[in-house]
């Protein structure tokens, strides 16, 4: 099957299709004993995308364990994302954030499953059929998000922010952003267009999460395990999905803005959540950065 015919089926294409990619990954590692997050939610999603199917959503259905450089390696990895941007959005909501954004918010259910204050709002961006997809299987589970959640469509390369303004968004109050993988996938200038517009959005006390990707090179890094495992078996080209062109320097560009920015490896949550993930040879996680951002 081809990589266009894998994410037709999905009903969702292009990078879309990463976010069933994601939910399976949480699915698995909400069933390990030592799961960094939960997402109880996950497997349901999967389940409900014919395209996937086939997709393992347990651990103890993937074979080779944390060997397998899919299901094991890159799912423990997307657990662990999952665990640190949880961990700080819901630092940034007892900090007095009471509005969070999820930009590129994909097949995320964190208005459902975080233990939110009183008076939070968690508004969603995405395309329209993904956040439909997610919003269908929600309605058949009768699951109630445990915070004001405003599902907002739109295409984050073009404006959204009167979409965002005209849902009730309030730029005067602190707010939680969240773009947990989005930015790889966004043109240079997208990115500092999106991050420059967080900034004007922005009030004292908020706080800004999201991941870059660095050194990302297609065709020397296209057998890496990572990458030839998630092309060959599921038929998404990831090197193909992510933006290649030299990426800006977005941590200065908030240094500049008066944002505090600590930039951290995936690795340097491993030991903190116990999670089991190491530098390996010819690494795609190696290139990943996490930046978590507060504005003073």
């Amino acid at each position: 099957m081809t990589d266009t015919a894998r994410a037709s089926s999905t009903g969702v294409a292009g990078v879309g299709v990463t976010a069933f990619l994601v939910a399976a990954a949480r699915a698995i590692e909400t069933s390990r004993p030592d799961a960094p997050a939960r997402d109880e939610y996950a497997e349901h999603l999967v389940r409900a995308a014919p395209g996937c199917a086939d997709w393992p959503r347990r651990f103890d259905e993937v074979p080779d364990g944390d060997a397998d450089p899919l299901w094991g390696r890159l799912a423990r990895f997307f657990g662990l994302r999952t665990r640190v941007f949880d961990g700080f959005l819901l630092s940034a909501a007892a900090g007095g954030c009471r509005q969070v954004v999820v930009l590129g918010a994909g097949l995320d259910t964190r208005a459902h499953r975080l233990p939110w204050p009183d008076g939070s709002t968690v508004f969603e961006i995405d395309l329209e059929e993904v956040l439909a997809f997610k919003q269908s299987v929600l309605d058949t589970l009768g699951a109630v998000p445990r915070a004001a959640r405003v599902a907002l469509a739109a295409d984050l390369r073009q404006d959204w922010t009167h979409a965002l303004l005209a849902a009730g968004f309030d730029p005067t109050r602190p707010t939680a952003w969240l773009a947990e993988g989005l930015v790889p996938y966004l043109p240079p200038a997208a990115e500092q267009e999106l991050l420059a517009t967080v900034n004007a959005h922005s009030a004292p006390g908020s706080a800004l999460g999201y991941e870059v990707k660095r050194g990302v090179d297609p065709a020397g890094q296209r057998d890496y395990p990572v990458y030839a495992a998630v092309r060959e078996r599921l038929g998404i080209d990831l090197l193909a999905l992510f933006d290649t062109a030299p990426r800006p320097d977005s941590v200065a560009d908030l240094d500049a803005r008066g944002w505090d920015t600590a930039v951290h490896t995936p690795f340097d949550f491993a030991d903190r959540h116990g999670v089991g993930l190491r530098p390996t040879p010819d690494d795609a996680l190696a290139a990943n950065r996490w930046i978590l951002a507060v504005r003073p």
